[in-house]
């Protein structure tokens, strides 16, 4: 009698392990997607809490509100020293003495978030008054 000791695997083996890594990635890409684009919204908002900041800062300062667009490109700004993060662009606008607005974009995503404080226009979508939100 002949023994025969095989090594390796078939290629069926093979073609059912190579079926299944597919099937594992077809699963988890998606679920990268969406992971990246929580990570720009909750950048986003992050930038829009420190904005309010500096508003109050300045408010505290000067007794009004500035105006302006903040972007993080070789670190120029026009908001009185802020700087949001990398691909962030927040603009503000203030409503005399009474109030400000803000809303931030990513150059990432198409989604924008905003916050306002006493401002009598609130951007779209935001509807409580301090709270970051995005459409």
């Amino acid at each position: 009698m002949r023994n025969t000791t095989r090594k390796g695997f078939t290629l069926i083996e093979l073609l059912i392990v190579v079926v299944i890594i597919g099937i594992l990635a077809a699963i988890a890409i998606p679920k990268f997607a969406n992971t990246k684009e929580k990570a720009y919204l909750a950048s986003m908002k992050s930038d829009l809490r420190n904005m309010a900041t500096v508003e109050e800062g300045y408010f505290a300062d000067f007794q009004l509100y500035t105006a302006g667009t903040a972007k993080n490109s070789g670190g120029t700004t026009s908001l009185s020293g802020f700087v949001p993060s990398a691909g962030v662009t927040v603009v503000a606008a203030n409503t005399g003495g009474s109030g400000w607005s803000a809303t931030a974009a990513h150059s990432a995503t198409t989604r924008t978030c905003g916050i306002f404080i006493g401002a009598t226009t609130a951007p779209a979508g935001v509807t409580v008054e301090g709270e970051p939100k995005c459409n």
